[in-house]
């Protein structure tokens, strides 16, 4: 029986690797940049990585909108990357600084922050404003996949 192959896209050098979904959580390593596919770390995300990332993974991808000003989304961020060190290999966790890369949060609408937004392959498959913890994360994530 042949392994289904998904498509991983590398958080240091943005290359799509191509990866057996049965070796997705045995330490995978990209191929052109050999850094590690998951590290149990939200992917910092910009304007060239952003579609690549949320469009081109065929794990779904769940992004931060943050500012670096705001109280919630510091308060929030210790949480998402406990969250990132248990949803991943099978879900991406990634942040997005709105000050930084303003016409993405405008792009997708996004009015308050911190807003978390789940995408599978580029479509958006549900979005929450406000800082959670890292169990009201994974809950709200799984209830959408």
């Amino acid at each position: 029986m042949e392994t289904a192959t998904l498509h991983i896209v590398c958080p240091h050098c943005q290359a799509i690797n191509r990866l057996p979904a049965d070796r997705l959580g045995t330490g995978a390593k990209c191929g052109k940049c050999h850094q590690p596919l998951f590290n149990g770390q939200p992917t910092e995300l910009t304007s060239q990585s952003f579609q690549r990332q949320i469009s081109r993974n065929d794990i779904p991808v769940l992004v931060d909108f943050w500012a670096p000003w705001c109280g919630p989304c510091k308060m929030m961020a210790p949480a998402f990357e406990q969250a990132a060190a248990r949803l991943e290999p099978k879900i991406r966790l990634a942040k997005l600084n709105t000050e930084a890369e303003p016409a993405i949060a405008s792009q997708f609408g996004i009015r308050n922050i911190p807003t978390t937004v789940l995408f599978r392959q580029g479509h958006e498959l549900g979005r929450q404003a406000g800082a959670m913890g890292p169990e009201d994360i994974i809950r709200w994530v799984r209830s959408k996949i």
